[in-house]
């Protein structure tokens, strides 16, 4: 079995079983095509057990954790059906390592949309924009990774959770929001602080999964990156995104 597929399955294991693992490139000497690689044989592994991909998430998405990891591209993710919650349901917290959640906006896809497009290309095939909130989980312990090790495992993708669609045809550039866990404002921010303008998370969803040769299918929801930092959850708590104009998401988070 060769090294990718050694790693994917240390990952993936590790995911079901909700347990971390060492870091499996501390000193960085994996390449960024080697960790992609791993985090598709991981996700193949899934597949094979029966989910489906619904689409991918965008990660370092602020230009503040960009020079924190000293990149100047987003990084992304694979979504599965098993990673979906439905919106005010119950998340099982023991299947999760040490869960946290931020708020985003979801965009759900009409057409296909591939390669190098435009701001306006892109929007051209959204069907919908909706609140969202992603529950990012990494499996190395105590939440320390290096680029490629945060790649290789999904980009630290581990849930979503998207409350009602809404037209597209109105200005999502800057919405302001809040992130509350029970009842309790823990984060405000803005949609603007998804690269300026959510949109230009789709246009780089749509060039990198392209370049992976995975082009973004009707569909499929592209989760467009944290507006504000994550926050911890537990057992017992219920937490929601209100997003200015488009609603509200939510979930409760069971033992």
């Amino acid at each position: 079995m060769s090294q990718i597929q050694n790693v994917a399955e240390l990952l993936d294991d590790a995911a079901r079983a909700a347990r971390s693992v060492q870091q499996v490139d501390p000193e960085g000497r994996l390449s960024v095509a080697d960790a992609y690689a791993i985090q598709a044989a991981s996700i193949e592994r899934r597949v094979q057990r029966g989910e489906r991909r619904v689409g991918v998430k965008m990660g370092f998405t602020s230009r503040a954790k960009m020079i924190q990891m000293g990149i100047d591209d987003v990084i992304w993710g694979r979504l599965s059906s098993g990673m979906q919650v439905e919106e005010g349901s119950a998340l099982k917290r023991s299947r999760f390592i040490h869960p946290r959640v931020e708020p985003e906006i979801a965009f759900v896809l009409k057409k296909d949309l591939a390669g190098d497009v435009t701001a306006a290309e892109a929007l051209a095939a959204v069907e919908a924009v909706a609140p969202a909130l992603e529950i990012i989980d990494s499996r190395y312990r105590d939440f320390k990774f290096s680029l490629t090790d945060v790649i290789a495992d999904n980009a630290s993708s581990s849930g979503f959770v998207v409350g009602a669609w809404n037209d597209p045809r109105q200005d999502f550039s800057n919405l302001g929001l809040t992130m509350n866990i029970d009842g309790r404002t823990v984060q405000v921010g803005s949609t603007a602080a998804i690269l300026g303008h959510p949109l230009r998370s789709l246009v780089a969803a749509a060039r990198l999964s392209a370049a992976a040769g995975e082009p973004l299918r009707a569909g499929w929801i592209v989760m467009a990156g944290g507006a504000t930092p994550a926050e911890w959850i537990a057992p017992g708590q219920y937490v929601s995104v209100e997003m200015e104009r488009l609603g509200v998401a939510g979930f409760h988070v069971g033992e």
